[in-house]
């Protein structure tokens, strides 16, 4: 992976999936919700996941991948975030 994730953010293990009846995924980023893949995508990303589930840092690659650039650090905070 080399240069993918400097900071080793995704060692941490930020991103959550799980695979519905539908066989739809949902991924959760730090126990937030954040997409939910369905259809050929979600086939695919099964299949990848599956591949790739005894590395957890892969999986984690490809979670991130998946969601794109969903954060970009100028989120609002809720109300319980400021102080």
């Amino acid at each position: 992976m080399g240069g993918i994730d400097k900071r080793n953010r995704l060692g941490e293990e930020p991103f959550t999936y799980q695979i519905t009846k539908k066989e739809s995924v949902i991924i959760s980023y730090e126990g937030k919700q954040i997409k939910i893949v369905n259809g050929t995508e979600a086939d695919r990303l099964i299949a990848r996941i599956r591949n790739v589930e005894d590395n957890p840092t892969e999986v984690q690659l490809l979670l991130a991948k998946i969601t794109g650039n969903f954060k970009r650090g100028n989120e609002k905070l809720g109300k319980k975030g400021l102080k």
